[in-house]
């Protein structure tokens, strides 16, 4: 089992209750708690750089806004900038967050191990994410249909910022660094020109006045 686990929650409550199930249903030896995504991550790179490296990252997707200063404000910022200096951690995403297309997305762009979605069972789900995932498998919560997913597409609210940039002029460098400013990943400018090839696809457009000229007819935007 994992013996190191890092938690990256903003509600105290339900940190402890997370931190008294592990001690006491999977015996892990050691998990520290964080209220902040900064603190999580500073808490993961000084683990990493003294060679004693967390093994897996429990995380939240959205935190609250408050009085401290933040410069990363989201779990998906989280588990990017932790997987770019360590690819072995294994990654748990413990939210309330139901939408079925934003969370395969989490599976195919970051990477991540296991979703849980927060309701009166996740508890118990997220002791059986965690079983799961140290034995290298994948964890959805059961209530969670990721295949329906795939045959129906849907734009999310990157896409929709994307395209909003583009039926305004920008160019694909110019909303890469737009969004970098913003500090919203992820920000490449491949990234983008991937999102935009695959809306191509979805919706038979040639080009992207095409696009979105078929969307605002289909009253997608």
């Amino acid at each position: 089992m994992f013996k190191k686990i890092l938690i990256a929650e903003d509600f105290q409550d339900t940190n402890k209750g997370i931190v008294e199930a592990l001690e006491n249903r999977l015996q892990i030896e050691f998990i520290q708690e964080e209220l902040y995504c900064d603190k999580a991550y500073n808490r993961f790179k000084l683990a990493y750089e003294n060679g004693e490296p967390y093994e897996l990252l429990i995380t939240d997707l959205t935190f609250k806004e408050s009085h401290v200063t933040r410069r990363l404000t989201s779990g998906k910022e989280l588990i990017n900038i932790v997987k770019n200096i360590d690819q072995n951690i294994k990654v748990i995403v413990n939210s309330m967050i139901d939408n079925t297309v934003e969370i395969n997305s989490l599976f195919t762009e970051q990477k991540i191990n296991g979703y849980v979605c927060k309701g009166r069972n996740s508890l118990n789900e997220l002791i059986n994410a965690i079983q799961e995932v140290y034995h290298n498998r994948t964890f959805v919560s059961p209530q969670l249909n990721l295949n329906s997913a795939s045959s129906v597409f849907e734009m999310d609210k990157y896409d929709l910022m994307i395209l909003k940039d583009l039926s305004e002029g920008y160019t694909k460098k110019e909303i890469s660094e737009k969004l970098k400013r913003q500090n919203i990943s992820p920000n490449s400018e491949s990234t983008i020109d991937k999102k935009v090839s695959k809306l191509f696809d979805e919706f038979g457009a040639k080009n992207t006045h095409h696009l979105i000229a078929k969307l605002i007819k289909q009253g997608k935007i």
